[in-house]
């Protein structure tokens, strides 16, 4: 499902992060505790110092991404961004880092990383790639329909963003087709939980996941089952008229699908048919043009 990623190829940030700060002789005689809660970041902080150039370390990082070293290459990029935030090298080695974390499968740095970029560099030439690494990273974490879709939701979200505000970019046509891979897949996963409540006889909750997919999903080929069964579950409650609308908009629309033909002999079983009914939400909501 994955997809390269092209790192770019320079410029600066102000600001370093937080690091404990050395106390004083009297205070560590008396707060052994917390110095030795402390000691963890001191160590972070002399792991990270580095006093060679910005260059020489931003090349270095460089070499490591070519030898396929992206954990330590994202390290020494941080190392750029920590100890010469005023350096022409500073803002790109923000990116590449997050480029770098992605590679490495560090996700969750890497989204760190890239919103961090995007906070302080909006506008920069780098910046769509910042927010496609947000979307890969949330799109490698997609489990199947059956599971939670937290990650597919986020790398939709970010995608969508990618598009809105880099319609331009290199980027675009692939997040394009993972959007709808995207919405196929939380369609799925919609349509998994409202069969479930099906099964349980609990319409209301059934006609809830189905009507997602009607209203978000809709050019999904999931929207053909959710309105047949939109039509077993009203015809379950007895509310007619919406499952006449289901059977109606599913006919017009997809005259050939076998849920229409299920759909069909299902209001057949009552002695009705498939009809538009003006005030059901079904037709308000679906783009397409329902018959009389």
């Amino acid at each position: 499902m994955s997809a390269p990623v092209h790192p770019p190829s320079g410029a600066k940030h102000p600001g370093a992060p937080r690091i404990c700060r050395p106390l004083g002789f009297a205070a560590l005689a008396l707060a052994a505790g917390i110095v030795a809660g402390c000691g963890s970041l001191w160590g972070k902080k002399a792991e990270i110092e580095n006093n060679d150039p910005p260059n020489v370390i931003y090349g270095n990082a460089e070499r490591l991404v070519d030898k396929g070293d992206f954990k330590e290459a994202a390290r020494q990029y941080e190392q750029v961004d920590i100890n010469h935030p005023y350096s022409q090298e500073a803002r790109r080695a923000i990116v590449m880092a997050a480029y770098a974390y992605y590679k490495a499968g560090q996700y969750d740095d890497a989204v760190s990383a890239a919103d961090r970029y995007l906070t302080l560099h909006p506008g920069t030439q780098e910046a769509d790639l910042a927010q496609n690494i947000i979307g890969m990273s949330y799109y490698n974490q997609v489990l199947d329909p059956k599971r939670d879709q937290t990650y597919a939701r986020r790398a939709l979200t970010a995608y969508d963003t990618l598009l809105q505000r880099y319609p331009d970019s290199r980027y675009a046509a692939e997040a394009s087709n993972r959007q709808r891979i995207l919405r196929d897949l939380l369609a799925a996963s919609e349509m998994t939980v409202g069969r479930y409540y099906l099964r349980k006889n609990n319409y209301l909750a059934a006609i809830n996941r189905f009507r997602t997919v009607i209203v978000n999903y809709q050019t999904t080929e999931q929207v053909e089952e959710a309105l047949m069964r939109l039509t077993e579950a009203y015809m379950a409650l007895g509310i007619v008229n919406e499952a006449q609308t289901a059977a109606a908009v599913l006919g017009h629309n997809f005259p050939d699908s076998k849920w229409y033909n299920h759909a069909y002999k299902l209001l057949a079983k009552s002695g009705v048919q498939p009809q538009r009914h003006e005030g059901s939400w079904i037709t308000r909501t679906f783009r397409g043009n329902t018959p009389a």
